[in-house]
Parts: C-alpha cells; structure tokens; sequence
C-alpha cells in the first residue's frame, strides 16, 4: 500500500510517501510544498493545492493522511493553518482516497514510542524506520512520521478484521 503523509502548513506543507508492505516499510519520496509569505491568502493556498496534487500525480498513493491542527493563541494564525489543512484533505480526497487524520501525539506515539516527543526524536526514527532516507526538512520528517502512523493503524485494522472474520 502506499501512503501518503500530510503535514499542513501555510508557508510549509510537507508531504512523504512510502510503501507498506505488512510491517515492511519503504521510503518513496518526501519534500516540502511552498508558498510566497508575500502572496494573499487565496493566491498561497491555489499554489500549495497546485503542489500538492503534481505530488498526488506523480506518486499515485492509495491512502492519504493528515495530522490534525493544534489550537494555538493566536486566532488568525489557527485559521490560516485550517486553511492549508483544508488543502491538504482536499487535494488527497478530490483523487478519490480517503484521508485518515491523526493527533500530533497519536503521530508521534506510533513512530517514537512517546507521544510528546520532540522533532529531533520524531526524525530519527523516521530515518531509522526508513533506512537510507534522506530527509527534505522538519516539515518532510513529520509527514514521513504520519505516513509511517497510518500505516500501523492500516495494518492493525486489517488484521483486527481478518480475527473476527476466524471467529
């Protein structure tokens, strides 16, 4: 299966595919989505949705994944980030995937061990779970993580599945 992880951000949007094979894991690609801080919001947003899908196209992924917004102080910028979430789950869902979302600490609980986790840990497992893996920048490093989450729970669903069908 490959999947596709989705970190939302306005001026960064990482992305990371990998394919899953049961409990193997491959790297495919990863890098960063960018906006211009100097463009309106309409015109950031059209640029991110335009990166995005060239990725969606070129990787052709089967299962998407988004990790949720965290609520912060400052209001306008929370709507911003909901606004590049937006694209995010939009651009996997109009190639007709369904998007799983999961929790900054649910992410980092299934790639590290430890849901408050630091971003240097959070990379170092990626690249330990991903051997050879070169890594395009935090924000590639966290949707790696997210891809790699999705793929467990993926996996732990299918085989939630297969018991109760035995039973």
């Amino acid at each position: 299966m490959r999947v596709i992880g989705i970190d939302p951000g306005l001026r960064n949007l990482g992305w990371g595919v990998i394919d899953a094979d049961g409990v193997h894991l491959r790297h495919v690609a990863n890098g960063v989505c960018r906006s211009d801080p100097t463009g309106t919001l309409a015109a950031r947003l059209l640029d991110l949705h335009q990166q995005l899908t060239r990725v969606m196209i070129q990787y052709a992924p089967a299962a998407a994944a988004v990790e949720q917004t965290f609520v912060n102080k400052d209001a306008v910028a929370t709507l911003k980030l909901g606004s590049a979430r937006g694209i995010a789950l939009l651009v996997p869902a109009q190639a007709g995937l369904d998007v799983g979302e999961y929790a900054p600490n649910a992410v980092k609980k299934a790639v590290v061990g430890v849901g408050k986790a630091a971003k240097e840990q959070v990379a170092h497992m990626v690249r330990m779970q991903l051997p050879g893996v070169q890594i395009e920048g935090p924000d590639a490093a966290d949707a790696l993580a997210i891809a790699i989450c999705h793929a467990f729970h993926a996996q732990s669903a299918r085989a939630m599945a297969i018991a109760e069908r035995v039973q």
